[in-house]
């Protein structure tokens, strides 16, 4: 698709995905328009945020949003946690897992169904703020005694205003590197999140459009997935790394700053 041709398909978009970490906001720091446009795609019943920080729980987000100026209802978010705990209810219903998670995933796993268990047959890993040497202990063996592997999402970190910290993928990696398994990962740029993203809106992906500043999640969840996919230069990438991109992190569209996307009259 050239940008010509994605223009075009911009002007049919009837569902905005919003990456939040480095898209709409840098911690608790807005980013220049863009809440503002948040507030148009609210009115317009366009609006919705899809993070794979699985950290906090929906409800969070949406009191997070809300206390920094950003219009949100439950109904507006969807989280990797989200996506996760769907294919565990549907795959592994009433099966345990192990969760190397926070308070908040955890909170969100029991209220979605998921057993939590020490002696589990699956291994979760999400973005684990309180991450110990035990949790890591304890994940690596459940997985080296035939434990399934799974993560939330594979970013590698997490953009704050100060710079970059571990993501669930670094997680991930060391366990990796540990037991010599490779996990599956949910969240963006898996299939399962557009599944999700159709199941909530009613809209085909052909409607909908992702947007955010991580190549191999958000701009790969599109192109991998027959959406279209905007790139925003707020947060993970450089435009070295974008010159550098090839395939399915390649963005349809590139703008500065996510006001800078245009919004069809329609």
């Amino acid at each position: 698709m050239n940008s010509s041709q994605a223009m075009e398909k911009l002007k049919n978009i009837k569902l905005f995905a919003l990456d939040m970490d480095g898209t709409i906001y840098l911690d608790t720091t807005p980013l220049d328009g863009a809440i503002d446009f948040c507030k148009e795609l609210y009115e317009r019943d366009m609006l919705c945020y899809f993070t794979n920080n699985s950290s906090k729980n929906p409800m969070d987000y949406v009191e997070k949003l809300n206390k920094i100026g950003f219009p949100a209802e439950r109904r507006h978010i969807i989280t990797s946690g989200d996506v996760t705990i769907a294919h565990l209810n549907k795959y592994h219903n009433g099966e345990s897992v192990y969760l190397l998670g926070t308070k908040a995933l955890e909170d969100s796993f029991r209220e979605g169904g998921i057993p939590l268990s020490e002696d589990a047959g699956i291994v979760v890993v999400g973005f684990d703020m309180t991450l110990t040497y035990e949790k890591l202990e304890k994940a690596c063996t459940l997985i080296r005694n035939g434990a399934k592997f799974y993560s939330t999402h594979p970013d590698i970190n997490c953009p704050t205003k100060d710079g970059f910290i571990p993501d669930s993928g670094a997680i991930c990696a060391a366990i990796e590197l540990s037991t010599g398994v490779k996990p599956r990962f949910f969240g963006k740029p898996n299939a399962e999140t557009v599944e999700m993203l159709e199941l909530k809106s009613g809209l085909s992906r052909d409607n909908i459009c992702m947007v955010g500043d991580r190549l191999y999640t958000d701009i790969a969840l599109g192109k991998k997935n027959g959406m279209l996919s905007i790139l925003v230069m707020t947060g993970e990438t450089t435009k070295d790394m974008l010159d550098a991109a090839t395939g399915d992190n390649v963005p349809d569209l590139v703008f500065n700053r996510i006001s800078d996307i245009p919004l069809s009259d329609n």
